[in-house]
């Protein structure tokens, strides 16, 4: 094996750090040694992002859309490849990494469209006298911090609205799945990406690379998805020196299931809100409240759909692979285990192959009874487990939603357009997919309200994340 190394400059380096490893979850295995990143990497990498910025923020919109637009092409070439490469890394399965693969290019094609349509304004000041230029610059460096759990996406959900903006980047990728950003960089230097503009370093301590870019006077920016501890951290050395601050961070997403729902399409949405990747996503259902009518139905129906699951690796054609690792192995048995404690019962769940014990396994579960008060409902669970609590009344429902501190996503299934949407508007949450278990769209904007974040990425507004505004007033003397 040789280690992959740190990308800098558009060069590959050693890290100064030594090497650690990438492992496989579904048999712990290590895939590969990566280059561990020191924080002498931490500043070579900006010392090459800051001097690109000079060059890079004066190419024009249309040339810069133009590498952009490739990298889309290339990474719908290289779909199988990478789709193989993100489950080896992450252990979600084919279909999953496949899907994220088509999704995350997309956010280079949308940008690379968005980005030659950069917003400006002109106009007359109300007292006369003078006229008022207002335009748009790129922020900067962009520090981007990226999690394990969609290892492309994440990426590209930054990287492509910075560089439309005309920002140059930093990029630290979770330890655990370094392997696919790599990949990107690879296609995005065949697309013509110059000298500086992207650099990554992974490291095997995310603090010693993300602390000293926030200390570094030339970081304006930095980008984070991650959990709601590790974003207050860095919004607290942010506002040491006031830099600029997106934060996506942890979910804990309600489905609501009402009385008159199409239950067929109500479960095969919450196959997708909960199960997709594991259950391993911000935005994936944490818990479901189904209506007191239909709830023995609806958990039937899930419950079946769940026994079904193939579980195992990738490799074998599975439905659903591993945890990411041990930890969350762990904590996702002990918050089954105190739901059970707590009075609700398993009805149904998927098997295991025995021949996968070296894994991170863990079997997807349907929980009935759960009491609305439970551990379960109120945690983050990130993995595979549907925590079924029933409701009669959509006042009811409404405040089992927002009784939380999070609001990045909520799901929402009924036969009345109209009820969906009264219940959305009151769902204290960012996102609300309304008869569909999936929210995410490059051209949609993604982001949460209260602790699950601040700021939007994709659509527009994920471009005027990476933008700073300033505006020229114009000495005009009236006739």
């Amino acid at each position: 094996m040789t280690a992959t190394d740190l990308f800098i400059d558009n060069e590959w380096r050693a890290g100064g750090d030594g090497t650690f490893d990438v492992v496989d979850p579904a048999t712990g295995r290590t895939i590969r040694p990566v280059s561990d990143g020191s924080e002498a990497d931490a500043v070579a990498a900006v010392d090459a992002a800051a001097a690109a910025l000079t060059t890079w923020r004066r190419v024009a919109p249309r040339e810069r859309g133009e590498i952009l637009r490739r990298t889309f092409e290339l990474m719908i070439r290289d779909r199988d490849e990478l789709g193989e490469l993100i489950a080896a890394e992450n252990g979600k399965s084919l279909t999953d990494a496949k899907g994220e693969v088509t999704y995350s290019a997309e956010f280079f094609r949308w940008y690379a469209e968005e980005g030659v349509r950069m917003g400006g304004d002109y106009g007359v000041a109300p007292a006369g006298g003078t006229r008022t230029l207002v335009t748009h610059h790129p922020v900067g460096v962009a520090a981007l911090v990226t999690p394990w759990n969609f290892p492309a996406a994440m990426a590209t959900r930054k990287i492509a609205p910075a560089l439309a903006a005309g920002c140059t980047v930093v990029l630290k990728p979770a330890a655990e799945t370094p392997l696919t950003a790599f990949a990107i960089a690879r296609l995005m230097v065949e697309a013509g990406l110059p000298e500086g503009v992207v650099n990554i370093v992974p490291a095997s301590s995310a603090s010693k690379v993300v602390t000293r870019w926030m200390e570094d006077p030339r970081v304006r920016k930095i980008s984070f998805t991650g959990s709601t501890g590790i974003g207050s951290v860095l919004l607290k050395q942010a506002a040491d020196r006031i830099v600029n601050s997106s934060m996506e961070l942890g979910g804990n997403a309600p489905l609501i299931v009402a009385d008159d729902a199409d239950l067929d399409a109500a479960v095969e949405g919450t196959m997708i809100a909960k199960f997709r990747g594991g259950g391993q996503a911000c935005t994936a259902a944490n818990r479901l409240y189904v209506h007191a009518d239909v709830v023995e139905e609806f958990a039937a129906r899930l419950g079946a759909k769940v026994a079904s699951l193939k579980v195992g690796p990738a490799a074998d054609g599975s439905d659903i692979g591993p945890l990411i690792n041990a930890k969350a192995v762990d904590k996702t048995s002990k918050l089954l285990a105190g739901a059970l404690e707590a009075g609700a019962r398993v009805t149904h769940e998927a098997s295991v192959p025995s021949d996968h014990a070296d894994g991170f396994w863990f079997a997807p579960t349907v929980l009935v009874d759960v009491p609305a008060d439970a551990e379960i409902v109120h945690e983050e669970i990130f993995g595979p487990i549907a925590p079924i609590v029933s409701w009669t009344t959509d006042e009811e429902v409404i405040g089992y939603a927002n009784d939380t501190e999070m609001g990045l996503a909520a799901y929402v299934f009924t036969g009345d357009l109209q009820r969906g949407i009264r219940l959305g508007e009151a769902i204290e949450a960012g996102m609300v997919g309304v008869n569909r278990g999936l929210v995410s769209d490059p051209a949609a904007p993604f982001g949460g309200m209260k602790q699950s974040g601040i700021g939007r990425e994709g659509a527009r507004m994920g471009l005027e994340e990476f933008q700073e505004t300033q505006y020229l007033s114009i000495a005009w003397p009236e006739d």
